[in-house]
């Protein structure tokens, strides 16, 4: 990556810190880390890997049409992508899942990435979900006027961004050669001759990549376990949860769920320092939980959602042959 876009992303994530700690007494939020009973975190990562193999089996339904992905080929690949996304600034380990696909595979970048990026779609879709499925949890603490404006702002332009990106995915792929033929007209009209290939087999990719979405049947099993996944991983918050003095339940959890993940799209520092963190403490905060103990709470979580997957991910990505010091994976076909 460019060096503007690393330090780029490190900013994002201090000014996200200093929101999210600057007003705390830091002391005691290290006392809440050290004195919670750390046993509920091994159920907890236990379900959460749990949701990263529904996780390759999703991907593995979104690539069916360009290639059929071996179960544990998917899990592997997907583990590289979410350790990639853990030390690389930008959520670039998205990058980086569609490239080691393109060594391994030979599927494409633009049409991988787009079934990532379709994955994205669903998580977003299911998140506000969340948000609207439990608005009462907000509308019954005893929050403050801005908490709540906010909260509707989330739902607003989050529903117009993630609802309206999957409807605009339908259509595309029901429709991919018209759009095709659009796209290449539009592209002939306002480029270059000599430059016009390249971009329009770039659409061909690109369609390639949502053509999983034309059956009825693969789109209503690719939601559902989208639903599964994020439930599961909403289990993780509550096992954390119970070693923490602090008892939110599920439905509280489910919406901070969706908070603190649509947060943690903007582009930060690696493992979504800050964008994951202060939101998880502001809304916990919020509805009542004492604030040390919510940024004891949060920092917990996110330290058991980010540690196991970074070390399976590792494990894979020495396992398929590649290696950071000789950039071995250039050559890995």
């Amino acid at each position: 990556m460019k060096r503007w876009q690393i330090w780029a992303g490190i900013a994002v994530s201090a000014l996200f810190l200093y929101i999210a700690l600057g007003s705390l007494q830091l002391d005691q939020v290290w006392i809440g880390i050290k004195s919670a009973e750390l046993v509920w975190l091994l159920p907890g990562i236990g379900i959460y890997l749990l949701s990263i193999l529904i996780r390759a089996w999703r991907w593995q339904n979104l690539l069916a049409p360009l290639d059929r992905i071996p179960f544990p080929k998917s899990v592997a690949y997907v583990s590289i992508g979410y350790m990639g996304n853990n030390i690389f600034p930008a959520r670039a380990g998205e990058l980086l899942r569609a490239y080691v696909l393109r060594q391994k595979q030979n599927i494409p970048i633009t049409a991988s990435l787009m079934t990532i990026i379709t994955e994205r779609v669903l998580d977003g879709v299911v998140l506000i979900g969340f948000i609207f499925v439990n608005i009462s949890v907000i509308a019954s603490a005893q929050t403050s006027s801005d908490f709540n404006k906010l909260m509707d702002g989330i739902a607003l332009w989050g529903s117009v961004l993630f609802f309206g990106a999957f409807i605009l995915f339908l259509v595309a792929a029901f429709f991919p050669q018209q759009i095709l033929v659009f796209l290449t007209a539009l592209s002939k009209k306002i480029l270059p001759q000599k430059i016009q290939p390249k971009p329009i087999n770039g659409f061909k990719k690109i369609l390639d990549g949502l053509r999983s979405l034309k059956s009825p049947k693969n789109v209503i099993l690719v939601i559902l376990q989208t639903i599964l996944i994020w439930l599961l991983e909403t289990g993780k918050y509550w096992f954390v949860m119970q070693a923490f003095p602090a008892r939110v339940g599920f439905p509280a959890l489910m919406v901070m769920n969706g908070i603190v993940n649509l947060t943690s799209t903007v582009p930060s520092a690696p493992g979504n320092v800050g964008t994951f963190d202060a939101p998880g403490i502001a809304f916990l905060s919020f509805i009542g939980v004492d604030p040390e103990v919510a940024a004891a709470y949060t920092l917990t979580l996110h330290a058991a959602l980010w540690l196991p997957i970074t070390l399976i991910g590792a494990f894979y990505f020495f396992r398929e042959g590649f290696n950071w010091k000789n950039r071995s994976w250039e050559n890995n076909k």
